[in-house]
């Protein structure tokens, strides 16, 4: 379901798959190693691989927001496919997480020194 790809200062989380009641424990377990590890001060999760997403999937999600706000951490996501960014729009959680269209735009954004967090 899940890879972590480590830098010096990004994690980043590449989902595959489904996320939603079955596996959103075992998501959650491992956003909360990847988001706790004091060397990386930004966290990315990459969508696009992501075929489906439920209320409990979006629950692991802003626990790991919740969790990298604690913690002073950088929490995005990119590149979902259409079929999920609809998602993210009807719960309005687009005006929450960062999202970005790609792993490229956001390092291009994080160059340029653009952080824009929402809360929850």
């Amino acid at each position: 379901m899940t890879a972590i790809i480590a830098s010096p200062d990004i994690t980043v989380i590449r989902l595959r798959g489904s996320c939603k009641a079955t596996n959103a424990f075992e998501f959650q377990r491992q956003m909360k190693i990847a988001v706790t590890q004091e060397r990386h001060t930004s966290i990315l999760v990459d969508l696009e691989q992501i075929e489906s997403w439920d209320s409990a999937g979006l629950t692991a999600l802003i626990y790991g927001l919740r969790r990298s706000q604690v913690l002073e951490r950088r929490f995005s996501l990119c590149s979902g496919p259409p079929s999920i960014q609809i998602i993210f729009e009807l719960t309005q959680l687009d005006r929450v997480f960062e999202i970005f269209e790609s792993i490229a735009a956001f390092e291009a954004a994080s160059l340029q020194g653009q952080v824009i967090r929402g809360t929850v």
